[in-house]
């Protein structure tokens, strides 16, 4: 078995002790409040067990699998904090969101859709894009997640690539590419998807600091799984993070194959194919479709049947409105936004919306 197959026999019986836990925490009401000696009671008498014999997988997954019941149980003995002051974050948020109210857009909607794609707040939102997004299947645009932090990611990674590729220069870009992510992470109130990707991005970026290691995409994903319910196990029972590692294991499974079917790009002319950029966009919709899909129809009842020209006309423009809202908030913050480049902006939050009604319309 390969690194990834051993990374997997430790994190998937976490997790599944992690479901267990959830499961009887909510099945036997005060008893689980014993619950975590009883496991803690088992992990100490079958420690001698699990490790001796000749299947290191088998016991290590054991263990494992009773540390995510323990780590589940164990919540229900935390108190809850009382809320504090206002964080220096969520002071960050709140600053943006006036920033955003006060740029001069020609259409009214269009400051609620890029405070509804930085911050998550969709109540700037009228009920009809609401509705459009969510008839079109397009509500993972609404939805803070890996898509969105994975833009600041790209975004400080490009801005600090000009560092170069030294080991300092790795290590500074390292640290800011983190730093940047985490507080945007807290900025926009740490929901599950995003703290997935953020510690997604930690673990890559940790691996990346070793040169001659390659980055195994499945390890990395299993490896912020495990840290994930670890630190908070109660988040497993939430349908936003069943969705969102769902989609990427799609992403990691299924999409090298589906972007196999395209011949490899011999020349710089094949590079810039644009059936392969098409293709790689489809490719990616399926990927995480083909495994959302049950879930999505057990939770909700629904399924979009233009999911695929939803994604492929929606993911460009988003993006696109996500990098030119970038640029007009930091230079609007400076005092030089340009009028011209906020009707840009503009102009594609309408062509996304028209996009968007158009298809829920069919």
């Amino acid at each position: 078995m390969d690194e990834a197959g051993d990374m997997a026999a430790l994190a998937i019986p976490f997790a599944a002790g992690s479901a267990a836990g959830q499961l009887a925490t909510r099945v036997s009401g005060p008893v689980s409040w014993f619950l975590p000696g009883i496991v803690l009671g088992f992990v100490t008498l079958l420690f001698p067990f699990l490790f001796s014999g000749r299947r290191p997988r088998l016991r290590y997954g054991v263990l494992f699998f009773l540390l995510g019941v323990f780590c589940q149980c164990s919540q229900v003995l935390l108190p809850v904090p009382p809320p504090g002051p206002p964080t220096l974050p969520e002071k960050a948020c709140e600053a943006l969101k006036r920033l955003i109210a006060s740029l001069p857009f020609p259409h009214g909607r269009s400051a609620g859709m890029i405070q509804a794609l930085m911050t998550g707040d969709r109540s700037g939102l009228d009920r009809e894009t609401i509705t459009a997004f969510r008839s079109s299947g397009a509500s993972h645009i609404l939805a803070l997640s890996g898509l969105h932090l994975g833009m600041i990611y790209l975004i400080v990674r490009r801005l600090f690539g000009l560092l170069g590729n030294t080991p300092a220069a790795r290590k500074a870009r390292c640290a800011v590419t983190l730093a940047a992510t985490g507080f945007y992470m807290l900025m926009t109130g740490a929901g599950p998807s995003v703290v997935r990707a953020f510690l997604y991005v930690c673990v890559s970026e940790a691996a990346s600091l070793d040169s001659g290691r390659k980055k195994d995409p499945a390890r990395i994903l299993l490896a912020a799984l495990t840290i994930q319910l670890a630190l908070k196990p109660s988040v497993i029972a939430g349908v936003g993070f069943q969705l969102s590692y769902l989609a990427m294991l799609g992403i990691t499974l299924l999409l090298p194959r589906l972007q196999a079917w395209y011949p490899a790009p011999r020349t710089r002319l094949e590079k810039a194919d644009p059936m392969r950029r098409i293709w790689n966009a489809a490719a990616m919709t399926i990927s995480c479709q083909v495994f959302t899909a049950p879930l999505a129809w057990i939770r909700f009842h629904t399924f979009p049947k233009y999911f695929l020209l939803t994604n492929l006309l929606s993911l460009p423009l988003s993006g696109a409105v996500m990098l030119v809202s970038v640029s007009v908030l930091t230079l609007a913050a400076a005092g030089i936004c340009p009028y011209w480049l906020v009707r840009a902006d503009d102009a594609l939050i309408e062509a996304l919306l028209f996009v968007l009604e158009t298809i829920s319309s069919l």
